[in-house]
């Protein structure tokens, strides 16, 4: 029942207040050790060899089997230091206890950085400022934005905004809900190691493999979870639900991770546009799937249209799933 209130407290705090950057961030501590530990594996187990290793190297099995062990490592440290100093603020008095954790689900929710990141890309775009919105939305997706137009600008934000939802918000909080903080921080872990190591080139394609795969494990059943959500959020919204229903069944494989596209295409159909599409990273261009129907184009204000939709779904989420657990704890 604390951790409950703790969380309930930390995702209100976050709405209010939002990611307090005047403190250095647990996120940032975890990139560290994730930094520090690839270094120390990679030499460990790599040998410098023309062209990399070969699919079926010692070379490339020895480091998957490194990713495999930092994986096991940062969110078994990510998971147990947090209880560990939980447990000595709850001997030492609860309310200790209470403080601490609200103030880590506050952290632990990204809420509103992902609505004020995509907010100032909103706010360039209304300034005709193409060149700062470009600039602005670079912040917030790995592709290349130089080149991007008012409508690619704005179908990045609403996209990432799309995605991130479940990855920065309900997520993070269906796990903290069911074990806390801790598993609040071991999620962000998972999370973090895919988005360091889990890239499909050269230097991440064996080290980053287990991470990458356990991050989709992570995040399978959230991410579809967030998507009935925000079916039922986007009717709360003025949003065309019905038709968030219909391109989600049809659009929501369409995507090379078997989550990302879940709430991207819910989004899309809410909107009534049409999102993804061929996309440039690293002057490379690379071919996807559109996601959507073009019932109209995309416009600035459907960037301030996702964030609210974000917010309501994890509203929502907040409510139910925080009622069931009340629930829960009574009979128990």
């Amino acid at each position: 029942m604390m951790s409950l209130a703790a969380c309930a407290a930390g995702f209100f705090l976050d709405f209010l207040f939002g990611d307090p950057v005047w403190l250095y961030h647990p996120v940032r501590l975890i990139g560290k050790g994730i930094a520090f530990g690839e270094r120390k594996l990679r030499k460990l187990c790599c040998r410098k060899e023309k062209g990399g290793p070969g699919e079926d190297s010692g070379e490339s099995r020895a480091l998957e089997a490194a990713g495999a062990v930092l994986w096991v490592c940062i969110a078994g440290l990510s998971f147990l230091i947090p209880l560990g100093l939980l447990v000595l603020a709850q001997k030492i008095h609860p309310a200790l206890r209470f403080v601490l954790e609200t103030f880590w689900c506050y952290q632990i929710i990204a809420a509103r950085c992902l609505c004020s990141e995509s907010g100032k890309v909103y706010d360039r775009l209304k300034d005709d400022d193409l060149p700062g919105a470009r600039k602005a939305v670079s912040m917030i997706v790995g592709r290349d934005t130089e080149n991007l137009s008012v409508e690619g600008v704005t179908k990045a934000a609403v996209e990432t905004v799309a995605e991130n939802t479940s990855d920065g918000v309900t997520a993070p909080l269906i796990y903290m809900l069911i074990g806390g903080a801790p598993l609040g921080f071991l999620y962000k872990a998972v999370n973090t190691m895919d988005s360091m190591l889990g890239y499909k080139n050269d230097k991440y394609l064996y080290f980053g493999r287990v991470p990458a795969k356990l991050d989709d494990v992570f995040n399978y059943i959230p991410s579809r979870i967030t998507a009935v959500f925000m079916i039922a959020a986007s009717w709360l919204c003025g949003l065309d639900g019905k038709n968030a229903w219909r391109i989600y069944r049809r659009d929501r494989r369409k995507h090379a991770s078997p989550n990302a596209a879940q709430t991207e295409a819910v989004c899309a159909g809410a909107l009534r546009v049409q999102l993804a599409g061929d996309a440039v990273y690293f002057g490379k261009v690379y071919k996807k799937e559109f996601i959507g129907d073009a019932l109209r184009p995309v416009e600035p204000e459907d960037i301030r249209r996702t964030g609210r939709l974000m917010y309501v779904t994890a509203f929502l989420m907040l409510i139910v799933f925080g009622a069931v657990k009340y629930a829960l704890g009574i009979l128990i």
